[in-house]
């Protein structure tokens, strides 16, 4: 279940109230959702393909 996890929002979200708030919960896989519509879609990846997506971006 999403709502028993703890989200933390990306530092690269936007700061001036935009809307492009992004936040992730990492268990053991990660869960990506929109902050601004919590209980809407949410990406799940694998450990293992989390972890290849964020170096990738690195």
């Amino acid at each position: 279940m999403t709502h028993d996890r703890i989200w933390r929002k990306s530092t690269f979200s936007s700061a001036n109230g935009s809307g492009e708030c992004v936040e992730v919960s990492l268990a053991q896989d990660a869960l990506v959702r929109d902050s601004k519509n919590a209980g809407g879609d949410v990406l799940a990846f694998s450990a293992p393909a989390w972890r290849a997506l964020v170096s990738w971006l690195g």
